[in-house]
């Protein structure tokens, strides 16, 4: 039976501050909060939503923005509305609508930030801080059926001091960049935090320490929902 708990950012979300003044006596932070860690269109329903609430008791604009990953520019998605201005303490719904004119034939990532820019205050001496929320959006082929342990179909293999991982399955498999071997106890890190559909990569051993007897990989994932679970021991192919 999977634990489940709430998706923590620090795993795979994001949160990144940005100055939008050089110099000041002081500083504020202000910021948009997404109601859930992870945005999932689901192709058969031809778009999402997500309701993001301005925490800040002055107004804010709030700039959404859809970010490509390397290699997989296709436009796959359109954001409504793309700028907005949202009151100190209201919410507003941000549309993802579904863009591509093929239909998907396996999962797609991409990511998406929210920014809450605040007014210039041009009679107080204080920098204002804009709170970017950085989110994975997963886009779901109709007909695909619910996994919820994706990362059980991920293939490890060992060969010398090289250790790879393939994703043959029509999920994105979402996991914290850093894994581990075992019994030998030997840390890795994944490029990423996410391997996608058809992808195969090759993680970077970290130390010099000798990893012929390992037997299994134990990796930290996350659900496509944006919940985590436990760790996860997979067999270690050679």
């Amino acid at each position: 039976m999977l634990s489940i708990k709430k998706f923590s950012y620090s795993l795979l979300g994001g949160v990144c501050l940005s100055s939008l003044s050089l110099f000041s006596a002081g500083v504020s932070a202000s910021g948009m909060v997404p109601e859930t860690s992870v945005v999932i269109v689901e192709a058969s329903e031809g778009e999402a939503s997500m309701n993001i609430t301005n925490t800040d008791p002055q107004p804010l604009l709030l700039v959404t923005s859809i970010k490509d990953l390397p290699g997989d520019t296709e436009k796959l998605l359109l954001v409504t509305p793309p700028a907005i201005r949202v009151d100190g303490g209201k919410t507003q719904k941000v549309r993802f609508i579904l863009a591509s004119k093929t239909p998907l034939k396996t999962e797609r990532l991409r990511r998406v930030t929210f920014n809450g820019v605040p007014p210039q205050n041009k009679d107080k001496n204080q920098v204002r801080m804009s709170i970017s929320q950085n989110l994975p959006v997963i886009i779901r082929p109709a007909g695909l059926a619910r996994d919820e342990a994706p990362w059980k179909r991920l293939k490890w293999e060992l060969k010398g001091d090289t250790m790879t991982v393939t994703n043959s399955s029509p999920y994105v498999v979402r996991l914290a960049q850093s894994v581990q071997t075992l019994p030998d106890n030997t840390h890795w890190i994944l490029a990423q935090s996410y391997v996608l559909p058809g992808e195969h990569l090759t993680l970077t051993k970290q130390g010099n320490k000798s990893v012929s007897g390992a037997t299994q990989v134990r990796i930290s994932p996350a659900t496509t929902w944006g919940f985590s679970v436990d760790t996860w021991d997979a067999p270690l192919n050679k």
